[in-house]
Order: C-alpha cells, then sequence, then structure tokens
C-alpha cells in the first residue's frame, strides 16, 4: 500500500507539473484545462483552484450515475491543483518559440507518463474520467462518444471564456493516448498488490 500511494501522489504531482508546462508554453491546451485558464481567467481565481473546484463539482456528478470514489479520486482532485499551481509558481513565461515548442512537447508527455502513473495503482479515477465512464455505464454510449461530447462541450466553453487553442491542443489529441498505451503496462500493478488495476488499465485504454 505504501509503495501504491508513493506512486499515486509522484503520478499526480508530475501530471500538476506537466499541466504547469503546457500553459507556459502558451500554444494550446487539453479540452479540460482550455476550460480550467479560461474560467481562471475570468475569475480571481488561480488555475489550480479552478481545476480543484472543476474537480468537485464533476465529482457531485457521480452521485445520480451511482460511481463511487477511491482515494485516487479525491487526491486527484485536490493534489493536481496544488502541483499545477506550485509549478506555475516556479516555472517562468517561456520566451522564445523553440522553448515553448520544447515546453509543450515535454509537458504533453509528462502528461502521458503520470496518467499512466496514477491510473496503474488502481486506487479510483479522477473525477473526469469516472464522469466519462459512468454515462457510459449509464447511457449505454460507447466511452468515445461520451468523452468526445464532454471534452468538446469544455473545449468551447474553455475557448469562450478565453482560453488557450492552438496546435497543442490538436497534438494533445493526437498523441496523448498513444502515449498512455505505451507507458501504461510499466506503471500498471499485478492483480496480486493491486486487484483494481488492469480494471483502471482497461479504462484508460478505452478512454483514449
Amino acid at each position: 500500500m505504501i509503495r501504491r500511494l508513493a506512486q499515486l501522489y509522484a503520478g499526480l504531482c508530475l501530471y500538476g507539473l506537466s499541466m504547469a508546462m503546457m500553459v507556459r508554453s502558451d500554444l494550446g491546451l487539453n479540452p479540460w484545462d482550455v476550460f480550467h485558464q479560461g474560467v481562471g481567467d475570468r475569475t480571481p481565481l488561480s488555475f489550480g483552484t479552478v481545476v480543484i473546484i472543476t474537480g468537485a463539482i464533476v465529482l457531485m456528478l457521480w452521485i445520480p450515475l451511482r460511481q463511487k470514489p477511491g482515494i485516487g479520486t479525491i487526491s486527484n482532485m485536490i493534489v493536481i491543483g496544488l502541483a499545477a499551481d506550485a509549478a506555475l509558481w516556479l516555472i517562468p513565461a517561456a520566451g522564445s518559440l523553440p522553448i515553448r515548442c520544447a515546453m509543450l512537447a515535454i509537458g504533453i508527455f509528462l502528461n502521458g507518463v503520470a496518467t499512466s502513473t496514477y491510473i496503474g495503482v488502481g486506487l479510483g479515477p479522477g473525477p473526469r474520467d469516472g464522469l466519462m465512464t459512468g454515462l457510459a455505464a449509464r447511457t449505454g454510449w460507447s466511452i468515445r462518444i461520451v468523452r468526445t461530447g464532454i471534452e468538446v462541450t469544455v473545449l468551447a466553453l474553455g475557448w469562450m471564456f478565453g482560453g488557450t487553442v492552438g496546435i497543442g491542443t490538436i497534438l494533445y489529441a493526437m498523441t496523448i493516448g498513444p502515449i498512455v498505451h505505451w507507458t501504461l503496462p510499466l506503471f500498471t500493478m499485478s492483480p496480486a498488490r493491486s486487484g483494481r488495476g488492469h480494471q483502471g488499465a482497461r479504462d484508460v485504454s478505452e478512454c483514449r
């Protein structure tokens, strides 16, 4: 359990760092972060605070879906936002375009690795992933359809609020699935250590 928790929190902190790197690149974010940034720009709330509040609201939507959160779900909601704000405070805005491109590429790669790291312990999906799987289970629609519908919606809202949509948004959509697919087996714990690890791997594979 100690190893699982260590991997969980390492993955969540890495995820927050990857989000901050993509924000600092200013070349485009994934759909949820476009929304987070857009809301943050329209309010006095920090980026990480918006991440936490959004996660809490999404988690409440689990109630009618009869989804049960795990320690990984609650930790995801809180730790990622705190880590993102800390990283944004430490990382200065990128200057030249080559540095911004490098920051974007590294941020996307780390985001995929971080996803595999925290999902692989099988301690519960993040609020947003749980919403997708829960809706799919209740409606009978495929996870791909549910995921696309949710992310198109939050992307459109985030763009209207002023979130950054760009080449990074497209690159993220094209590459995050393969990165998670390649790295998830490296971090998924065996059934003997975590009975839910393989289920988490299947859920992410379907989501991506």
